[in-house]
């Protein structure tokens, strides 16, 4: 069974609920869907340098870890994403012979800010954490005492690893941010902010979110509502 870890925020609910609805619906085979925020580990994770836009964004590093860094592939995305292919297709780019692969963005953000005002913080391979596939066994460098004491940049920068595989570009697919428009990416990826915020009401790829968003929803509407 793959397990997915997908981070939560609190600023991002609904973000998540698709993100998650959209795994399962477009899954071949079990998924076990995790979701990883900052507080479900802060009794042995207090990293000093946990100045971060969103609740996750440390902890993501911690999947080995939680995976007891066994020899099955695990992985991780940001919850602001809408998944429109088998996740398990995307094992099929991933060496194991790899600590974990990634799409290998080279960009630079267009604006100095994202959602909610947060700071665009700019670094080398931006972006590239916010979907991996983890080889666990191999990321044993991850063990928590490292990413407690460890810069943000260094691990999003992946200075813990130089085997590192590579995921072709659909799986990651930056709306708002690619030179080129792919008209049916794998991972749709509102990283700028999603159709849930007023300002990206508009965005590439909003109506078929909200299609996801109504779909997933549609029970509660017809039984629940009604009685509220």
């Amino acid at each position: 069974m793959l397990r997915v870890f997908i981070g939560f925020d609190h600023k991002e609910i609904a973000a998540y609920q698709v993100c998650h609805y959209s795994i399962i619906k477009n899954s071949s085979l079990p998924v076990a869907i995790i979701p990883l925020n900052i507080r479900h580990v802060m009794d042995w994770f207090d990293n000093n340098d946990y100045r971060a836009s969103t609740e996750f964004a440390f902890t993501r590093f911690l999947v080995p870890h939680l995976c007891g860094f066994d020899d099955n592939p695990a992985v991780f995305m940001d919850c602001d994403m809408l998944v429109r292919n088998d996740i398990h297709k995307m094992l099929n780019y991933h060496d194991p012979e790899n600590a974990v692969s990634v799409v290998k963005h080279d960009y630079k953000p267009h604006k100095d800010d994202k959602f909610l005002g947060q700071v665009q913080s700019l670094y080398d391979r931006k972006n590239w954490s916010s979907v991996m596939v983890f080889q666990p066994n191999k990321c044993k460098t991850l063990e928590t005492g490292y990413v407690n004491k460890a810069h943000g940049r260094s691990l999003h920068q992946f200075k813990w690893t130089d085997k590192i595989g590579m995921l072709p570009r659909s799986w990651n697919y930056l709306v708002g941010e690619e030179v080129e428009r792919q008209a049916d990416p794998d991972i749709v990826h509102f990283t700028r902010g999603g159709p849930y915020f007023e300002d990206y009401a508009h965005c590439e790829f909003a109506n078929e979110w909200w299609d996801y968003f109504k779909e997933a929803n549609s029970v509660l509407d017809r039984r629940v509502l009604k009685h509220v």
